[in-house]
């Protein structure tokens, strides 16, 4: 086949992914908010779920299509794309404040959840059990929001509020309509994944390269595209749980359900490469893991720290090329990322971490100052 006719394709595919997750959150949304539902539960649920829905898409198919490899790198390459890529342009255009139950609640269940898939790939599968178990996880953790959100729903989130708080009864044609939007979106979604996969399988013949390295570079950067806009619009508007809530709710759904359902469908699991096991994975755990310290360090991420972000995003991908074509300067790449890059970062957190506490410290201390005052003229 053409390789300009299968890139085409490929393009194609993209925006089948894109247009379909964006009409499918539209009609869902709105049919949400006219029965009720809280803001924030449709904001943690249906948004960022329905973001996630292209991965869902191009996994299930791949595993359908028995091409495991590009189901995986296609859920890792989005986790990673979505913390460093779409927070660290969110918190380049706008400094992004970051929730408590965000910090106390979703990143440690992020993280957990990170921990868990590496644990269940030690034997090199994601097998059938492994999925019932992770979705039974992402069960659980929908019907924890939506207890969570009802019980806030006297009081919802200001952004949550505004973004989706349209509770207007809808007339029959505007139910139909927003059924066919549904419909729609998920006729461009199967479609649009079919074609991806197809098409980035052939490109990947054709440059001689693995399917896992297509999944976790071009295929994930594509399905990533609607967590991008919706995050990238929401922090320039203001809207900082949202562009935060989104991401860091995406990742959990494509962990809990996507790769859980991939693992479930496919007749063998999903296989995990010495390539993932030793790289790939411990990446997208050590990514989630310095979230934390960026994420309570004053509850912001600031512009140099999504610079940084985006600076890991870039080192990721050079390895990846690197590695995938075989280049003599891999090795002294990863021995200046080892030795050098890495122990920098982490000390950094860890001395921004120390400040923190610090401050956060001083300030208990200064609150508590009038009342020991008190205390003593009494």
């Amino acid at each position: 086949m053409n390789f300009i006719l299968v890139f085409g394709l490929l393009v194609a595919g993209l925006v089948l992914l894109v247009v379909g997750a964006e009409i499918l959150v539209r009609g869902a949304a709105r049919l949400a908010a006219s029965l009720g539902i809280s803001p924030l539960v449709i904001g943690l649920t249906i948004v960022s779920y329905g973001t996630s829905s292209p991965e869902m898409a191009v996994a299930v198919q791949s595993s359908l299509a028995g091409q495991a490899d590009l189901a995986l790198g296609n859920v890792i390459g989005s986790n990673i794309f979505n913390i460093l890529v779409i927070l660290g342009l969110s918190s380049i255009a706008i400094p992004l404040m970051v929730a408590q139950q965000l910090i106390r609640l979703d990143v440690p269940i992020m993280i957990g959840v990170f921990c868990l898939t590496l644990f269940f790939g030690l034997d090199r599968t994601i097998t059938r059990s492994d999925g019932i178990i992770l979705l039974i996880g992402g069960a659980i953790y929908t019907g924890f929001l939506i207890y969570q959100g009802s019980r806030q729903s006297s009081d919802p989130d200001s952004e949550y509020e505004t973004e989706y708080g349209n509770k207007t009864p809808l007339s029959l044609m505007q139910w139909i309509k927003n059924i066919a939007f549904i419909l729609l979106g998920v006729g461009c979604l199967v479609l649009g994944s079919q074609w991806l996969v197809d098409s980035a399988t052939t490109i990947a013949r054709q440059i001689g390269v693995s399917d896992l390295i297509i999944g976790l570079t071009i295929v994930a950067a594509g399905t990533s595209l609607p967590e991008l806009a919706t995050s990238v619009v929401a922090a320039i508007k203001g809207e900082r749980d949202i562009a935060v809530g989104n991401v860091v709710g995406s990742n959990i759904f494509n962990i809990l359900t996507v790769l859980a359902l991939c693992a479930i469908v496919s007749p063998i699991g999903v296989p995990v490469s010495d390539a993932v096991l030793h790289f790939d994975l411990p990446v997208m755990v050590a990514i989630a893991i310095a979230c934390l310290p960026i994420f309570f360090t004053g509850n912001v991420i600031a512009r140099w720290e999504g610079c940084l972000f985006l600076a890991y995003y870039l080192a990721y991908t050079t390895y990846l090329i690197l590695y995938a074509t075989e280049h003599d300067g891999l090795s002294i790449f990863s021995s200046v990322m080892l030795f050098f890059v890495i122990p920098i970062t982490a000390i950094t957190l860890m001395i921004l971490t120390i400040n923190s506490l610090r401050k956060k410290q001083q300030k208990k201390q200064l609150r508590n100052q009038p009342r020991e005052n008190k205390d003593e003229l009494n």
